[in-house]
């Protein structure tokens, strides 16, 4: 009995040993693909999370501005169409609306 205990201890051990190399090869493995990883990434020039977040609010910032100049220059533009048409209004209402007027003749230049 004291045998098969010593043996199952011992049977024990080395698996715990061999489990604990396993973890260490394991981490060591992924440490080794996550350098290679980060070092193809830099090769191909990516932009940061910081870079594009700063990015896209400046992106917006530029479409509500765009979108604010927009509503401003349809405004201008109303405001520019009323002031013609008052102005055609004006100078309708100036014009005679009595007779027509003549012709130059080619006698009378």
């Amino acid at each position: 009995m004291q045998i098969d205990n010593k043996l199952f201890d011992d049977l024990a051990k080395m698996a715990a040993g061999a489990v604990g190399t396993a973890i260490g090869v394991r981490d060591e493995v992924e440490a080794q693909f996550r350098q290679q990883i980060e070092r193809m990434l830099s090769r191909m020039d990516l932009v940061s999370r910081e870079e594009f977040d700063a990015v896209r609010e400046m992106a917006a910032k530029a479409r509500a501005e765009q979108e604010t100049m927009a509503e401003r220059l349809a405004a201008l533009e109303q405001r520019l169409a009323e002031a013609e048409n008052a102005a055609t209004a004006a100078k309708s209402a100036k014009r005679p609306t009595g007779g027509r007027r003549k012709a130059p003749s080619a006698e009378n230049p």
